[in-house]
């Protein structure tokens, strides 16, 4: 029994009342039966593991009594998994409230034109570090006249491995004509746009737009969410590095100055982007930059 995430006092003095009284028993065990002291620590040492477990690890907003996660060990070829319990894995919209949920994995308009497994519910999570850095994100860009719109955020390993499952059917391509109408399926895993894991599985990656308060609409930025190819490169029309717009008819100026807009705030709150998607961001500082976590995404604190 916890109370505010916190043991009460009455749990924590019958706990340790009965952990004696443990104690006591097996020293009488021992004494009596010579049973090997080996045998009764290993005995003891399990008895605490099962009962540790029982606990419900909680953080604000979190609910969640184990978490399933798969910790590299320097190559993800070769993962360990373990249980860990109480990450600090938070509601996106609890720390950032104006932030706008499309959750496209949880609705059947996405590149693979199903709901993706481990999507349980139309919402989002992140560590409560990328939360945070994600709020003053906010709070910048609100100021100038834009609001949060959130693809995707944390994501299990198993909607991972879906894509995966997906990308080796070659005759299942019921979206190719939305999101990769020039791309050969085949080459998805080769250029990058699909991969054997991901880093939003460490829960502080982020897939975002701008939401234009004054037009009421999305900002346009020359391509859509999820569109696999050059179109959605950050350098696609302009340097990015520079903020300067090529003028060679492949973006709008309008539409990659709304593409340097959204790098720029994320980037001057702690996240990084990376070269094949305008919409996705890391946190730098990440809390679990090696643990990939397989718990599904639901509303917490429920």
């Amino acid at each position: 029994m916890t109370k505010n995430g916190k043991i009460t006092k009455k749990v924590f003095v019958d706990d340790v009342f009965a952990f004696f009284l443990f104690l006591r028993q097996i020293k009488i065990i021992i004494k009596y039966m010579r049973i090997s002291k080996l045998f009764i620590i290993s005995l003891v040492i399990l008895t605490l593991c099962a009962s540790c477990k029982k606990r419900t690890a909680q953080t604000d907003n979190t609910v969640y009594d184990t978490l399933l996660v798969v910790t590299t060990t320097g190559n993800f070829d070769s993962v360990v998994a373990q249980a860990g319990e109480g990450a600090d894995f938070v509601m996106l919209t609890d720390v950032v409230p104006d932030a706008i949920l499309e959750i496209r994995y949880f609705s059947t308009y996405n590149f693979v034109g199903r709901r993706i497994d481990g999507y349980l519910e139309p919402t989002a999570l992140l560590t409560r570090r990328a939360a945070d850095s994600l709020k003053a994100v906010s709070d910048d860009l609100m100021r100038q006249g834009y609001r949060l719109k959130i693809y995707d955020a944390y994501r299990p390993t198993t909607a991972v491995e879906h894509f995966v499952r997906w990308s080796r059917n070659p005759d299942d391509t019921l979206m190719k004509a939305y999101f990769y109408p020039m791309m050969r399926k085949s080459e998805l895993f080769p250029k990058g746009y699909i991969s054997s894991h991901s880093g939003h599985s460490r829960g502080s990656t982020v897939d975002l737009t701008l939401f234009d308060m004054r037009t009421e609409k999305e900002a346009d930025m020359g391509s859509t969410f999820d569109w696999l190819g050059v179109e959605s490169h950050p350098d696609y029309g302009g340097n990015p590095a520079t903020g300067q717009w090529a003028n060679d008819g492949r973006l709008t100026e309008e539409q990659f100055r709304n593409r340097m807009t959204l790098r720029t705030a994320m980037m001057r709150h702690g996240f990084k982007p990376v070269g094949t998607e305008w919409w996705h961001f890391t946190l730098r500082n990440e809390p679990y930059p090696t643990t990939y976590f397989s718990f599904p995404v639901r509303r917490m604190g429920e």
